[in-house]
């Protein structure tokens, strides 16, 4: 599976000036909802990914993603799993689960976002899961920016990623762009301004 044509094809890796959520820069960014929003290519990205998982067999009661960007990604692995799915949200700020959801006691659930830059936002919502007596087994997403390891493969994980090194992060692919410091930024040198994604139609 070629992931980033996959992302191309759908008009998802943007290119540009972006203002990321961590505050720095970057001249690529990936839309994850523009290959999600296809519900035959959402559910070939799940099987693959779930086919993954399955070889690490793990076992998994229920998905869970954080609102917003994780919700399709996890709502179709957890099909592919054959599993419940859940999502967190934040509520003036904080991360939380409602909407009537509930955790069983050392219920196994595994986390699951559309794309994984340090993991932070997954990591706040195993928390909460944690808090309410579930177990997590492990992380997942369609795309790592490549700051976290994914299962199986060689490469070290940078400190910047936030998932707990016991735990498996599984992903279908890679993308690693340049990211800046604002002071730093060769775009902004050059007189243009950064974009929040999704702020003006991306």
């Amino acid at each position: 599976m070629n992931l980033k044509q996959i992302y191309k094809d759908n008009g998802a890796l943007l290119e540009g000036h972006f203002l990321l959520s961590s505050g720095n820069h970057s001249n690529f960014y990936l839309q994850s909802a523009k290959v999600l929003e296809n519900p035959k290519t959402a559910e070939i990205l799940a099987k693959n990914l779930a086919k993954k998982i399955k070889e690490a067999n793990i076992q998994i009661d229920t998905v869970c993603s954080p609102a917003l960007g994780g919700i399709l990604a996890g709502y179709e692995l957890a099909r592919a799993l054959n599993v419940r799915f859940i999502f967190a949200e934040r509520v003036d700020g904080k991360m939380t689960i409602r909407r009537g959801f509930e955790i069983i006691k050392n219920e196994n659930v595994l986390i699951c976002e559309d794309i994984i830059t340090t993991g932070g936002s997954a990591l706040e919502a195993g928390e909460v899961v944690k808090s309410l007596g579930g177990n997590i087994v492990g992380f997942a997403a369609i795309a790592n920016r490549g700051f976290c390891k994914i299962y199986g493969e060689d490469k070290e994980q940078k400190k910047e990623c936030k998932l707990p090194k016991n735990l498996p992060f599984f992903a279908l692919g890679n993308f690693e762009f340049e990211i800046y410091k604002p002071n730093n930024c060769p775009m902004c040198k050059e007189g243009t301004k950064a974009i929040k994604p999704g702020s003006r139609g991306n």
